[in-house]
Parts: C-alpha cells; structure tokens; sequence
C-alpha cells in the first residue's frame, strides 16, 4: 500500500488569533495521527503577512527558523512536492474559502467542504435562510448594516454574521441595551444578525459523517447552559489564553459541554434535522450543525461549523469517538471519500 502524502494546511491569513487557532489543532493533530505507515505529513503555515512556511513541525521555534516565501514561490514548491491530498486546518474566512479554492486551481483534492459552501456556512445569514427553505425551523431575525435600527422586541440574541466561537455574541433583555451590543458585534463584522431569543430548553452540536454514499449522525455534545445564569454561550465557554500565549479549548473540559448518551430521546430528532441541513447546504464528507432546543423539545437552527481539524479534541472526533469510531479510522474514512470513487484507498 503506498503512503499518501498529505499536506496540512495551517495558519491564518485574517490575524493571529485564527493564526494561533489553527496551529493548536493541527498540532494535535499531527501528533495523534501521525503513522510513517500510511502517511507522509508536510505543512504549510501561513501567517496574516499570507506570506507562507514550510517549516518541519508546528514548534514556535520550527516556524521562526523557516523561511517565509509569497503565494508565487509557494505554489512553485508545491507543485513538486508529488502531494496526494491537502488536510484543511485553517479557519479564518480566507483560509476557508480563498486558500481551498487555490487548491482546486492546483487539482490537489482536500477533504471537506468546498470553497462555495464554506463562504455559505461563514455567512450565518445565509446559511439560515438556505436550511430554512429545506424546512427547518430557524429563529426569526433580521440582518443588519451600520445604521440599521432592530425592530424585533427582546429578549434578542445580536451577534455578527461571520464570527466564530461567540466573539461579538451579546443577549439584549432590553430595546436600551441594543445600541452597545450592535456597537460590539460591528466590531467583528459589516453585518449583524438580530435574532428572536429561544427559550431554552438545551442546546446541542450535532456532527453528520459521510461513509460509502451515507449520511451517519454522530453522538450530539451537549453545552452548559441555563435558562437563568447562562442563557446563551460566550467567547470564555470556548477559549481562553494562557499566560504563555496560547489557546486552550476550555469547551473540552466535560463541565462547559460533554457527549450525550445516544439513548437520549433528543438524539434521534436532531441528527434527521442535522442531515436535512447537510443536504440542504450540499455539504460533502463531514458537518456540524448547531440547535437550540426550546422547552418542548423542538430544534431550532442557530449555525453550521464545517470544519473538522482531525485533532483528538475536534467535536467531530469526539463525537466518532463516543460512537465506536478511533480518530485514525475517522480519518482514514475521510481520505476515502476524498480520494476514492470506485476504490478503496485505505482500509479502516
């Protein structure tokens, strides 16, 4: 069996914090999924300069000892380097959307959504309205630009349209409390999203997998949320920095969000909703979807996350894991649907 060489694609072209993101799962993901075996790993770093590395490990001390190069230099290298397949681990906008359409111009497939989908996804508005159109219920809402004035009467969620991990995410209880909340999200993005509160309820993450032509829902990861103390989730539920610089994924410590026993009765109701989105959105190899649930059980839409890093404490992975599924078979599942169409390239 030859070994696939797989390049991981890391970094950020926005900031340093997508920068730094990005570098933590992939780093972990290297080292969970590395087997001489099967494959050969390469990276590719690119910083916000999008001045682009090719450095031997994602160490802060391997990064600085490379030397950076521009696209045009990059894409000389790359088309040498005999690359079967690139591994997406980038999450800001231009990583999503920008450097994977690249990659379709090199005809290096990558696992994942592509360009066209991703920008969908990003775009919670529009996102919203496409699964909506498939028939899932959506909270009522309404997009705004600098200037507009809300009209939906709180409790309202503001949030802007294309930021991750809750950055800019403020619940408004009052008409008085908009103007500093709409101030915050536009801090993030040109356009904000006003939605109708949803009562809870429960909220949940749902991850739908791909496997020879079928859709499989995963184990749902349950958040911390109450309707009194923590109605919504904020930045500080996913992230925090250590005083050394670098991020650490607080959501993943079992007490803020945990996976949820399959034979809990909402399972099966949010995986048929999550695969009605999957389609919807034409995602292809994997998705993550997540719902608010009010107090009679129904799912509601709030977002889709369509990125998987492979890493041991990806939602994705975590989920495959509760369900029976080793990372490296998750993977090794994710190769075949990307590379292979009447043949298997590895076995799992």
């Amino acid at each position: 069996m030859p070994v696939l060489n797989i390049l991981h694609l890391v970094g950020s072209a926005h900031n340093n914090f997508y920068c730094d993101l990005s570098r933590l799962y992939a780093q972990d993901c290297l080292a969970a999924t590395a087997d001489p075996s099967l494959y050969n790993f390469q990276i590719a770093y690119i910083t916000p300069d999008r001045q682009w590395r090719f450095p031997d490990s994602l160490s802060r001390e391997d990064i600085a000892l490379t030397k950076p190069i521009p696209v045009f230099d990059a894409i000389q290298f790359l088309t040498g380097q005999n690359i079967d397949m690139m591994l997406p681990q980038m999450f800001c906008i231009p990583g999503m959307t920008q450097y994977r359409a690249l990659f379709d111009l090199l005809k290096i497939p990558y696992i994942g959504n592509t360009p066209d989908i991703m920008a969908i996804a990003a775009h919670k508005a529009r996102a919203k309205a496409i699964v909506e159109a498939a028939g899932v219920k959506v909270p009522r809402g309404e997009l705004l630009r600098q200037g507009d004035v809300p009209t939906i009467t709180p409790p309202a969620v503001v949030k802007p349209v294309s930021s991750d991990n809750s950055l800019g995410v403020v619940l408004v209880k009052d008409v008085t409390e908009y103007d500093a909340a709409l101030k915050k999200a536009f801090e993030y993005a040109d356009q904000v999203i006003v939605e109708a509160f949803i009562e809870l309820g429960r909220e949940v993450r749902c991850g739908i997998i791909e496997k020879d032509g079928e859709l499989i829902g995963l184990p749902l990861e349950e958040y911390l949320v109450d309707p009194h103390d923590k109605p919504i989730r904020n930045y500080a539920d996913k992230l925090q920095q250590t005083d050394d610089g670098d991020l650490h994924l607080t959501a993943k410590d079992n007490i803020k969000a945990w996976i949820l026993d399959p034979n809990d009765p909402i399972t099966e109701k949010v995986q048929q909703v999550a695969k009605k989105c999957h389609q919807a959105l034409g995602c292809r190899h994997y998705s993550l979807f997540d719902f608010r649930i009010d107090p009679k059980g129904q799912p509601w839409f709030l977002e889709a996350g369509l990125y998987c890093s492979f890493a041991p404490k990806s939602v994705i992975s975590s989920m495959a894991k509760a369900a029976g599924i080793p990372l490296n078979d998750l993977l090794i599942t994710a190769i075949n649907e990307t590379l292979g169409s009447n043949k298997k390239v590895l076995q799992n």
